[in-house]
């Protein structure tokens, strides 16, 4: 088996559409080496704890609304063309991810992470949730089989907090400078949401190796 690394953050929509697209090349591909682990990276690590409203937020970050406009738009088609349907209209707020990047450390120590990285996804895009509310977080490792009351206590706590900030300034000291990127056996980095045909050739070609 092979290690994949995917670092990435749950309100990155070329991390949805990445993940989507690579784990349709591995339904191509059923004999696919990879056993994957996720790793934290803030696109806003500096964002209040709170978060903030999404408007405001994205109009700073692009420049002006018609800025923002544009960029979402590309990135609407590119996720039309993955077959996604965002609801970025139901996306009221940008949270901070720390805690969302916690809970998924903690769903890796029980063999969760791969689901629930993808509850946080379809919670966050296709549900317009808020994951940066606790209960909501909950709720998502509820749904994916972990213990809500256990979650909701490391919560409230400061359990992990600086192990997943190290963590991402790791990355970036790394050089990594967005998300998502995927790096296989620690060896090679596949930057950005790749379509289907280049991860199927990189399968086949591991294969071919193994």
């Amino acid at each position: 088996m092979i290690k994949l690394d995917i670092l990435s953050d749950p309100i990155c929509p070329w991390c949805l559409i990445g993940k989507t697209l690579l784990f349709r090349a591995m339904e191509q591909r059923p004999d696919h080496p990879f056993v994957i682990e996720w790793h934290p990276f803030q696109l806003n690590p500096d964002m209040p704890r709170e978060g903030m409203d999404r408007r405001a937020y994205l109009e700073a970050k692009f420049g002006g609304k018609k800025q923002a406009v544009e960029v979402y738009a590309r990135i609407a088609e590119a996720a039309a063309a993955a077959g996604l349907e965002i609801d970025f209209g139901a996306i009221k707020r940008t949270p901070n991810t720390l805690d969302a990047h916690r809970l998924i450390h903690w769903a890796g120590i029980e063999q969760r992470q791969t689901l629930v990285a993808g509850a946080l996804f379809d919670a966050y895009f296709l549900e317009g949730r808020d994951i940066g509310d606790a209960d909501v977080l909950a709720d998502i490792a509820d749904s994916a089989g972990m213990d809500a009351a256990v979650v909701h206590r490391l919560l409230e706590s400061d359990s992990d907090v600086e192990d997943i900030r190290t963590r991402d300034a790791n990355a970036r000291e790394r050089g990594v400078t967005g998300v998502p990127t995927f790096v296989i056996a620690n060896t090679h980095v596949v930057p950005g949401a790749q379509q289907p045909d280049l991860w199927v050739k990189l399968i086949d070609e591991i294969n071919g190796q193994l």
